[in-house]
């Protein structure tokens, strides 16, 4: 029997989690919320987008770039008010300390000792080594060539169009931060967390599938999504903490936006 008492950390994360009721969702209230997200951004960028490209100037496919630019942050900001007006429905208030846990942002638990941050935090290195081995080895659909963002980084009209664009430039760093603070937010901190009385054990799993076909605005990546989607929800879950997932996915955004930078530079 473990008679030792609890870190102050641990201590002050249980006080904090027993104050905030996390309802669960229903099937049908977990497919409206899915439904809010991935709804609007497939009509932003399917009938939205080509709409929006033939007002921008450019050649080859930098026209429809733009706009796709343009949309997808739209939808993704979109995304974060969403969470925003759930939590505050939900919550009756956005205080942070509220928030916190409302949306799992909290210092991952280990589920077999019971820490609290601190070595914990090692899980991210596996797991952004098995999200990055997952985009490599995972094959994809072939994705039309002007939406396809290796194509503008590789053609000429792609690089003329980046030098010196510091506008688009802070634009796709809005993308992908709000790729984090949007998708993230939503389905691991938001919908996670309340999906255990619909699907039980399965929530995790449940949760993937719907990241996965949530990308109707970019279906070309789905079948590589569907494993990148298990590795953020699991650990989500098995820790508690949103940020397991915020970490893994925002290494990518990194890596991209360090590599934009070089065009811009």
């Amino acid at each position: 029997m473990n008679n030792t008492l609890p870190s102050t950390a641990t201590a002050r994360a249980d006080t904090a989690a027993s104050s905030v009721e996390i309802p669960q969702l229903r099937i049908r209230g977990i497919f409206a919320v899915w439904a809010a997200a991935a709804l609007p951004m497939a009509a932003l960028a399917w009938l939205a987008a080509p709409v929006l490209a033939d007002r921008f100037a450019g050649t080859g496919i930098v026209p429809m770039f733009k706009a796709l630019i343009v949309c997808l942050d739209l939808g993704l900001v979109w995304q974060f008010v969403l969470v925003a007006i759930l939590v505050g429905r939900e919550q009756r208030t956005l205080r942070w300390s509220t928030v916190r846990e409302a949306l799992w942002l909290r210092s991952p638990r280990s589920p077999r000792s019971g820490q609290v941050g601190g070595r914990v935090w090692l899980i991210l290195i596996p797991l952004i080594l098995a999200f990055v081995a997952a985009q490599e080895l995972v094959p994809t659909f072939a994705a039309p060539a002007k939406r396809e963002f290796a194509t503008l980084v590789g053609s000429d009209a792609g690089k003329a169009f980046l030098a010196g664009a510091w506008g688009w430039y802070a634009l796709i760093l809005a993308l992908m931060v709000f790729t984090i603070v949007g998708e993230e937010l939503l389905f691991r901190g938001f919908l996670l967390p309340r999906m255990n009385g619909a699907f039980g054990r399965g929530d995790w799993v449940a949760n993937g599938l719907l990241f996965t076909a949530y990308h109707l605005h970019v279906p070309w990546v789905m079948p590589g999504t569907l494993i990148e989607s298990f590795l953020l929800a699991y650990p989500t879950k098995r820790y508690r903490s949103a940020w397991i997932g915020i970490a893994v996915h925002s290494a990518q955004s990194v890596f991209f936006a360090l590599l934009i930078l070089t065009l811009v530079v």
